[in-house]
């Protein structure tokens, strides 16, 4: 496995709400694990948010007991929103801050992700495909049939989420699992770049780098280049460089 990170503030941001982290070795029962975050909030607490929300959930995910990697992600993302909530309750200047979170475990030939906001993960080879789902106004206006998909892409509204870590008791979690294969690279990110980079243009910039922090870079480089109104985080995973652990 091949993995190369990067976040970056953007052209228009006083501060980077982004937060991510990756490990190609083991935490706790799972292979590895990867996650991306964008937090939301007044102040410090949208990059609280997030920092605070990735921390909890790989440390659950390093004590849990469970070898199931859907239910060992559940445990950390439910513990995670349980404790930023509190944190929220405990400080008036962090009342209302939450963050989106999508979470990878890769075995074998097998991706385990989960996904709570509109941070994304995608499969890119030949094509591209998204993998999660959003958790948007407008894309659920999109599923709706109310307005379609050409139109979601300039909507005034589509940076309003409607689900996120830390707003409320209970968090709805999507699960997704796939297969990968030979050639397929998978890339996490922040609505930073795929509100800048179109779904086209991600996979153009995946397949004509030559390595893969040149694609990490480049895409980086294109969502400023394009206007970088936002935090940008990208995580660009080749899984079979090499052998990956199966769960």
């Amino acid at each position: 496995m091949k993995t190369f990170s990067i976040s970056d503030i953007g052209q228009l941001r006083d501060t980077n709400q982004d937060y991510f982290y990756t490990s190609e070795n083991p935490v706790g029962n799972l292979p590895n694990l990867f996650i991306v975050a964008d937090g939301m909030g007044g102040h410090n607490a949208g990059d609280y948010a997030s920092r605070y929300t990735v921390e909890q959930i790989v440390s659950v995910v390093g004590q849990s007991k469970e070898t199931d990697p859907a239910k060992i992600i559940r445990e950390g993302i439910e513990q995670a929103n349980t404790m930023l909530l509190a944190r929220a309750n405990e400080d008036i200047t962090r009342k209302g801050m939450g963050t989106t979170v999508v979470v990878l475990a890769v075995c074998d030939n097998r991706l385990v992700v989960a996904n709570v906001g509109d941070s994304r993960l995608y499969i890119v080879n030949d094509g591209i495909r998204q993998i999660t789902r959003d958790h948007s106004y407008v894309q659920e206006m999109v599923r709706m049939g109310e307005i379609d998909a050409e139109m979601a892409k300039d909507h005034p509204d589509k940076n309003i989420i409607t689900r996120a870590i830390g707003v409320g008791e209970e968090v709805a979690i999507d699960f997704f699992e796939e297969e990968v294969r030979h050639g397929d690279f998978v890339l996490m990110c922040s609505d930073g770049l795929t509100n800048m980079v179109e779904d086209d243009s991600i996979r153009n910039i995946i397949k004509g780098q030559r390595d893969i922090a040149e694609k990490a870079e480049k895409l980086v480089e294109t969502a400023n280049r394009n206007g970088g109104k936002d935090n940008i985080t990208v995580v660009v995973i080749e899984p079979f460089s090499d052998e990956v652990k199966k769960c």
